[in-house]
């Protein structure tokens, strides 16, 4: 099984590293990723039924690790755009008194429930553009899902964010 596995290190890992290369454009990332596909080779290997070509199987795994990482990754990033929705909004009460630090800034559950209320008010299609942008969703795999264009799903989130921000201003959360 060792002997395997080696022969298959030195036969795909080139091909594997420069699939992912092909896609990420970053050197590290897609030595880290390959290095993550063949430790998914020997954790799976008893299971590969042979139905397909060995590198096919094995390119399948790298596809699905770099996808995983693209999720998590979009996952993280989402935080900071509901930090960025909000603005420095939670830097500061509804009286406009600052309350915290950019550091120790966190969104308060009211104001949580105020966006997502407005958010509720939002026309159908653009309400779901900002949900789905803060699940993790890209704003290609947004324009995709509401058949429209990558560039018309940006310009939406970023008119209902504004928009929001405005309002939330008004009802008098302090920015900066």
């Amino acid at each position: 099984m060792q002997r395997l596995l080696e022969k298959l290190f030195r036969t795909y890992y080139k091909d594997i590293y420069r699939y992912l290369y092909s896609l990420t454009h970053d050197t590290s990332l897609s030595e880290d990723l390959a290095s993550e596909v063949f430790l998914e080779v020997v954790k799976s290997i008893a299971s590969f039924r042979g139905e397909a070509d060995i590198k096919t199987w094995m390119f399948s795994i790298a596809r699905h690790k770099l996808m995983d990482y693209l999720r998590k990754k979009n996952r993280r990033a989402e935080t900071v755009v509901l930090s960025e929705l909000v603005g420095e909004l939670g830097c500061f009460d509804s009286g406009g008194t600052k309350v915290k630090g950019p550091e120790d800034q966190y969104i308060d559950k009211e104001m949580l429930e105020r966006i997502y209320a407005l958010l509720e008010e939002e026309p159908g299609r653009t309400g779901n553009i900002v949900k789905l942008r803060l699940e993790g969703y890209s704003f290609y795999e947004i324009g995709k899902l509401q058949n429209i264009s990558e560039s018309s799903a940006r310009v939406i989130y970023f008119r209902a964010k504004e928009k929001i921000r405005q309002i939330l201003e008004k009802e008098g959360w302090g920015y900066e």
